[in-house]
């Protein structure tokens, strides 16, 4: 059984995920970490855990979801794993914390690359990677069938929905995601997103603004 931890980290208060079974073997999910204190609470959560982790995982390549993919490589040697539409995100990322004034170590390139229906696996659990773009144009969410719940980046939040005016957004695009790609998944379906708290498919489905 898959269990999740999640962390709040960098000045745009992202959600970074850390997923792990009953084997410890581990997979880290948008890692947002871009400071030493926020470097440490990582780490120290995968080695005082014993987890063994096995892959760096990207819903997306925005600035705030990748700040700590240089940590995470030069710590355990994983480089990120993204859809190929977001590699310039990953390439441009140094130039963009520039442009934000944000401290940053330069991205490592991926050079494995997420494709829609494939299945990720560590330990004895499995996620399968649905194609959501629209927030960002290679946009993936994981979806764990067994345990019913997704992680979705910036696609879906808590009464909202993610922004459409960044370079490669497309307003129409996520808004098709959500309710031919997530909404089918069930009412009962738990989404673990990138800001602030989680929700459900159903909760959405009746109650968000962009969707009812």
């Amino acid at each position: 059984m898959i269990q999740i931890k999640s962390f709040v980290f960098g000045p745009f208060q992202e959600n970074t995920y850390v997923l792990w079974d009953e084997t410890l073997e581990a997979v880290v999910i948008d890692p947002g970490n871009s400071s030493t204190s926020e470097h440490l609470q990582l780490k120290n959560f995968i080695t005082q855990n014993n987890l063994q982790l096995k892959r760096l995982l990207l819903t997306h390549a925005h600035i705030d979801h990748i700040s700590g993919n240089r940590f995470v490589f030069d710590t355990w040697g994983f480089l990120p794993e993204v859809h190929k539409e977001d590699l310039p995100y990953v390439e441009r990322h140094k130039q963009v914390a520039d442009m934000y004034g944000l401290p940053c170590e330069e991205s490592p390139l991926p050079k494995v690359f997420l494709k829609e229906g494939e299945t990720i696996s560590f330990g004895k659990s499995k996620l399968e990677m649905i194609f959501t773009p629209g927030h960002s144009p290679g946009s993936i969410t994981f979806y764990c069938r067994e345990q019913k719940f997704i992680i979705a980046g910036d696609v879906l939040f808590y009464g909202s929905i993610g922004r459409t005016d960044l370079p490669g957004g497309d307003y129409n695009t996520l808004i098709n995601s959500i309710k031919q790609n997530l909404f089918p998944l069930g009412d009962d379906v738990r989404v673990y997103n990138g800001h602030g708290q989680y929700t459900t498919i159903g909760f959405e489905k009746d109650n968000n603004p962009f969707l009812v």
